[in-house]
Formats: C-alpha cells, sequence, structure tokens
C-alpha cells in the first residue's frame, strides 16, 4: 500500500478556468487532495481550447488530470445551495474571477467564513483584489507589460519579441497561489483558523525585476538592453550558427569566459569585454556563424563553460538526461489515448502514483 501523500484528507473546491488556477489545483491533487472543480453548464473555456483529440481538448486534459467535476450555474440559487455541504468540509476554495464577483453570488470569503472559519479561501487575479486597476481587464502580456518587466528587453523597436512563456500566469499567479495555500495550512494548524490569499498576479513581476530594482536604487535604472542578462554582455547572449540553430551562452563568470573564448579562438584584444562590449560580442557572433551548431556541440562540451545549442522542446522531451529523471513518466487519457502529463515541481516523493 502507498504511503499518505502530504496533502492526503483535504478538500479543494476549484472555481477557476484557463491555465493559472487550474495548474495550482493540479499540484494540490498531484500532492494527494481531492479536488472537485466547479464548472459551468458548458463547461469551461480551456475546454474549447486546440489541440484535439475526438473532441476533447489536450491542454484541458493536462491542467485538470486527477479532478472531478461538478457542472452548476452559480446564479442560480439551487445550484449554490448544493455547494454549502461542500463548502462546510472543504479546506481549500480557489477563485478567479474578477474582484467582486463571488460576494456578488453570496459566496465570497466573509460569506463563506461564516460555514466554515476553517477555510483556506485563495483569490487570483491579475492586479489583485483592491487597488487602482482592481477592475481591469488582462492578460499575461499586459501584466508582465504594466510591470517594468517585458521593457527591460522587448527586442528591437522594429521587431518587438513576444516571450515563449507565461511568466505571470504561472510564475505571479499559479505558484505564488500553492505556496501561500501550503503557508496557510500550516498557519491553520497552529491557530485553527483559515484566511483569505488574496493573489494578484502582477505583484509577483516586481520579483523578477529584483537586478533592475536593486541598480534603480543605486544609480538609475535600466533601459532596454541594458542589464548584463538582458543583452548588454557579451557573455549572456543568444548566437545563431551557421545553420540557422541558436547558441546559449552564459559564460557569465570570469574562469567560464576565458575556457569559452579558448574554446572559440576568441581573439585576444576581445577577451577583455570590458573595454568594448559591442566589438567583443560582434566578434563572438561571427565566430560562432562559421561553424554548424553540430561542429560546436562537442567543442562547448569538452569546455564545459556554461554554452548550449538551443534544443526544440520535442528533442528535449527525448533528452535521456529529462527521461530518466521521470518527467515525463506520468500519463494522462484524452479520448481513449493516452499522452505525456503536464511535468510538475513536485518531488516525485510526495507526487500521486504513477
Amino acid at each position: 500500500m502507498n504511503k499518505a501523500q502530504p496533502l492526503s484528507g483535504l478538500l479543494v473546491l476549484d472555481f477557476t478556468t484557463l491555465l493559472p488556477g487550474p495548474l495550482a489545483s493540479l499540484m494540490l491533487a498531484e500532492a494527494g487532495a481531492e479536488v472537485i472543480k466547479i464548472e459551468r453548464p458548458g463547461g469551461e473555456d480551456m475546454r474549447h481550447f486546440a489541440p484535439m483529440m475526438d473532441g476533447e481538448s489536450v491542454p484541458f486534459a493536462m491542467l485538470n488530470r486527477g479532478k472531478q467535476v461538478l457542472t452548476l450555474d452559480l446564479k442560480s440559487e439551487a445550484d449554490r445551495s448544493t455547494l454549502l455541504p461542500l463548502i462546510e468540509r472543504a479546506d481549500i476554495l480557489i477563485e478567479q474571477f474578477r474582484p467582486g464577483v463571488m460576494a456578488r453570488l453570496g459566496l465570497g470569503h466573509d460569506d463563506l467564513r461564516a460555514l466554515n472559519p476553517r477555510l483556506i479561501y485563495c483569490s487570483i487575479s491579475g492586479y489583485g483584489q483592491t487597488g487602482p486597476r482592481a477592475d481591469e481587464a488582462g492578460h499575461d502580456i499586459n501584466y508582465i507589460g504594466t510591470t517594468g518587466v517585458l521593457d527591460l528587453q522587448p527586442g528591437p523597436l522594429e521587431r518587438p519579441v513576444l516571450p515563449p512563456v507565461l511568466v505571470a500566469d504561472i510564475a505571479g499567479g499559479s505558484f505564488p497561489a500553492v505556496i501561500n495555500i501550503l503557508l496557510a495550512l500550516r498557519s491553520r494548524d497552529q491557530s485553527g483558523q483559515g484566511c483569505d490569499l488574496d493573489i494578484a498576479m502582477t505583484d509577483a513581476m516586481f520579483t523578477f525585476a529584483w537586478y533592475a530594482m536593486a541598480l534603480g536604487a543605486v544609480a538609475k535604472f535600466p533601459k532596454s538592453g541594458e542589464m548584463w542578462l538582458a543583452g548588454a554582455s557579451p557573455r549572456y547572449r543568444l548566437y545563431p550558427a551557421k545553420d540557422g540553430k541558436i547558441v546559449a551562452c552564459g559564460a557569465i563568470e570570469q574562469k567560464f569566459w576565458e575556457m569559452f573564448a579558448k574554446a572559440v579562438g576568441l581573439a585576444a584584444e576581445f577577451v577583455d569585454d570590458t573595454r568594448i562590449p559591442a566589438a567583443t560580442r560582434d566578434e563572438v557572433a561571427k565566430l560562432i556563424a562559421a561553424k554548424t551548431s553540430d561542429e560546436w556541440r562537442p567543442v562547448f562540451a569538452a569546455a564545459d563553460c556554461c554554452v548550449t545549442i538551443v534544443t526544440p522542446l520535442e528533442e528535449a522531451m527525448r533528452d535521456p538526461h529529462f527521461v530518466g529523471r521521470g518527467l515525463f513518466a506520468h500519463k494522462v487519457d484524452v479520448a481513449g489515448s493516452s499522452v505525456t502529463a503536464l511535468p510538475l515541481p513536485i518531488a516525485p516523493a510526495f507526487r500521486k502514483p504513477l
């Protein structure tokens, strides 16, 4: 018999949709919690997101593995009344409506605290439950755009770059929600009382601007491309190889930089990159562009200088290192077919058994 998981015996009511909340409740479910996903008639929006397999959304299946579904019309008094027994015994509630919506439905924190004082009530929103922007609509691009993060390196003005990861949704919504829910559970162990958690996706974006804020505190806030890790240093850049693949150079420390310089044959006059950084950058770019990624791969592997070749996702998922660590061992059923479940940052000892 498998030993109990850390969150076994806890009940989570999940009123969320799309990505931030469902990913948070997925992590709780994978750690042993019972999660009941409350959906409106017709299902939430993610159920209609491509790609589909026989009419079922693969993204929805990945984000909602292992959850129960309860369909309710929250505007219906009769349907809301069916929630009461669940609310009375729930440990955690996660909602992702605009501020005030749950309260108008009679399901706000103050309403439910009277029914269940031990309830941990977690609200995820873009700008938080209070403040001038609280009611403002937005998505990930808006959240990183309004907090200064995107401005640190949006790419050239004529060709701005859209980040490939939804950092606000996941790192500003899902992860802080889970972290604070776990802290709230520990606090409840001590006090016996639940609490109200206000998770604003934008709040955590300032955490990602830690170095820019440090620079601003002592000198001036950096403009686009002026930070070492955002384009200013030739030691931390992307360099195209001859075959069109990209070399990711992260040789920040002096020992790694010197090893890298030796590996690519960088002339001594350019090794001191503090003298004319742009000249060093251009020379490195010329050297990298002279060979293919397959020619560079063994060179950088031997140098062990924090330089790698950018790998497509489908290749990365076949990498023996990641496969060996069990990242893709879990599966999820979609329309009768088995697909790779979403890897989660939960220790294998705590995660739901295969």
